[in-house]
């Protein structure tokens, strides 16, 4: 560990792990409900992350028995109805819907409960894991409101129309077990191997090289929202730009050399 911060609030903290960004949900009295506070401190974090080219890849995490119990619509709901923005000006958005998008990969992993902005936390990330106790809820219909935050538009992607509407249409909670059958995560664990588990994932991604991992994400995220035939356009010329990288010089010289690659980012 190089660096740990604290928002002023308390509510995100930030830590540097060699090239990981640590961010972990720092509300676990209130089973980490997000306020405004901590959503303008989540993006906060995310820009911090974005801006450091020391960085690779981000660790999401929830401190405490649970990853969050949803959005606290007290704080944040006469927000949403005024209109106002919920992350700040120079943030970057977790939920990976307004400009300036996320260009690096994110690892989430959750336990407890995982409610509303929860699953769309998981659902904006690019690899997700689950403690084996992990319940999850998409209940925004059971409170008059509707998913505003990426569900709508990603879980049917993720999991096929059908398994997604059975969870939004209804609200009702799921388990670990049937996140993993849907998709919507790709590892369940045990909780008490949670955190290294899903470090060891974020340590590996951010072993590559990040040019080559940062396009292959823009590849696979631009075939998602405007199909496979648009962005296939682009594969050969991505392609033709990473291959005058110093980071492919250096993936052909460390295979003939039979050792591991040091990527520089270049």
């Amino acid at each position: 560990m190089d660096d740990t911060t604290t928002d002023g609030a308390g509510r995100v903290s930030f830590e540097v792990r060699g090239m990981v960004a640590v961010a972990t949900l720092c509300r676990a009295a209130k089973m980490n409900a997000f306020d405004r506070a901590m959503l303008r401190s989540l993006s906060e974090a995310y820009a911090h992350f974005e801006a450091d080219p020391a960085l690779r890849c981000l660790l999401l995490l929830g401190e405490g028995e649970h990853f969050t119990s949803g959005l606290e619509l007290s704080d944040v709901g006469p927000a949403v109805a005024r209109g106002e923005s919920l992350f700040p000006e120079g943030g970057v958005d977790p939920l990976d819907l307004a400009n300036p998008r996320r260009r690096k990969p994110v690892v989430c992993a959750v336990q407890g409960w995982c409610i509303t902005i929860g699953i769309e936390l998981l659902l904006a990330s690019d690899i997700r894991l689950a403690a084996a106790g992990t319940r999850f809820a998409q209940m925004e219909v059971q409170r008059g409101i509707m998913p505003f935050g990426g569900a709508t538009l990603r879980m049917p992607q993720v999991a096929g129309y059908g398994n997604a509407m059975r969870w939004l249409l209804t609200g009702d909670r799921f388990d670990a077990a049937e996140a993993l059958r849907i998709g919507l995560v790709s590892e369940v664990v045990p909780e008490a191997e949670l955190g290294a588990r899903a470090l060891a994932i974020a340590e590996r991604v951010a072993a590559q090289a990040p040019l080559a991992v940062q396009a292959t994400r823009a590849s696979a995220i631009a075939a998602l929202e405007s199909g496979p035939v648009p962005a296939s356009r682009r594969l050969e010329g991505e392609a033709r730009r990473l291959m005058g990288t110093a980071d492919a010089r250096e993936g052909l010289q460390s295979f003939v050399e039979r050792r591991a690659a040091q990527f520089k980012g270049e």
